[in-house]
């Protein structure tokens, strides 16, 4: 059952805009994640149709995650799970990249035939991102409600984020992976949390080092099909 507040103070208050900076900082790793997922389609229109289906099942998933998240905390097999699902990820991503390449080179993560394929590996990803980023939210406020609304607003905010990833990922040659990378820093934490928290490295490290991952994955822009062909002819 959940309680909602009779009262609102202004102590509650002043922690939404902390839950809210909290989920867009976790959900730029996620949104370059899912971003990279949906490349796996080779069809902008479906990627955006894939996102939106995706993120409403994930937001689903993560709204059950934190009703439950008492329950689920005490449980160090769902935090397993939520790694090693991301670290197979990254283990597919990279294994695949010089044995499957396309002709463009560009997208060597899970591929598939159809939306309904990649809607529950979009849903997935998000939830095993969002075991890390639920248990911090917890951490921070006890009132669930609250944290209901900022991971509302978190997935909302996912969703433009992703957006924009998309795009980027068509410009930028390291940004998928970096965002791979990525992946596997949250599905490594995951890990050392559930062998021994005492490993798990600060939260202003982690950021440093996915920051650090986006600076490199926003160095080099891509060289335009229209640039190389007009070139060619030209010579």
């Amino acid at each position: 059952m959940l309680d909602l507040p009779t009262t609102f103070d202004w102590h509650t208050l002043s922690l939404l805009p902390v839950l809210v900076a909290l989920e867009a900082v976790l959900s730029a790793d996620n949104a370059i994640a899912l971003a990279a997922v949906t490349q796996g389609l080779k069809d902008p229109e479906l990627e955006k149709k894939a996102l939106n289906i995706g993120l409403v099942f994930a937001y689903a998933l993560r709204m059950s995650l934190i009703l439950a998240s008492s329950w689920v905390i005490d449980y160090w097999q769902f935090e397993l799970a939520g790694a090693l699902y991301l670290l197979w990820l990254v283990f597919q991503y990279f294994t695949s990249s010089e044995s499957d390449e396309d002709d463009d080179g560009a997208h060597h993560g899970p591929r598939f035939a159809s939306l309904w394929q990649a809607i529950p590996v979009i849903a997935l990803t998000d939830l095993a991102f969002s075991l890390d980023s639920v248990t911090t939210a917890i951490a921070i406020s006890k009132e669930t409600w609250l944290v209901l609304l900022g991971g509302t607003i978190g997935v909302i905010t996912l969703r433009f984020m992703a957006g924009l990833f998309i795009k980027w990922l068509a410009e930028y040659e390291h940004l998928e992976d970096a965002g791979y990378m990525t992946v596997a820093l949250v599905g490594l934490r995951l890990l050392l949390r559930v062998f021994n928290d005492s490993l798990v490295p600060p939260e202003w490290l982690m950021i440093s080092l996915v920051g650090v991952l986006f600076a490199w994955g926003f160095s080099k822009r891509k060289v335009e099909t229209e640039t190389v062909t007009e070139s060619i002819e030209e010579s």
